[in-house]
């Protein structure tokens, strides 16, 4: 007889604590859609994402500047998409320690905007806040699979 293979929801319906395993997959699945919200920010409405990032003083949008937007915009895009990636066929643990390195970024998104004089509500509001919930999934995510 063939090894049954079972899907990555078949999983997740046999697995004992349901309720766990369903907010650790909703957490993911939401900062991915943020983390696609944002990053499509920084494509269609670049002089609104740069001034919300925090900080001060950004040029007004022109065509240098806002091509450097876009590839801040697709690369925040393609991060999202990794999240859903690896929630779809990946172990929980290989995404906690996915979103643990990830993490980085806000943090050093936040470092950025207090060097570049921006306000620390900015920094550690919006960035710095952004980096403990990815920590807390991962910390979620690579603890429920030990």
């Amino acid at each position: 007889m063939a090894p049954v293979e079972l899907s990555r929801a078949s999983v997740i319906l046999l697995t004992p604590n349901l309720t766990q395993t369903c907010h650790r997959e909703l957490l993911s699945g939401l900062i991915a859609v943020g983390i696609l919200f944002i990053g499509s920010r920084f494509l269609w409405h670049p002089a609104a994402a740069s001034h919300d990032f925090g900080i001060p003083n950004s040029p007004s949008p022109s065509t240098g500047f806002t091509g450097w937007l876009a590839v801040k915009g697709v690369r925040d895009i393609v991060s999202g998409l990794f999240v859903f990636l690896l929630m779809a066929s990946g172990p929980p643990r290989l995404l906690g320690k996915f979103m643990l390195v990830a993490s980085l970024i806000p943090m050093g998104d936040a470092a950025i905007v207090l060097r570049s004089g921006g306000s620390r509500t900015a920094a550690f509001g919006i960035h710095g806040l952004s980096a403990l919930v990815i920590i807390a999934a991962a910390a979620s995510l690579i603890g429920a699979a030990n």
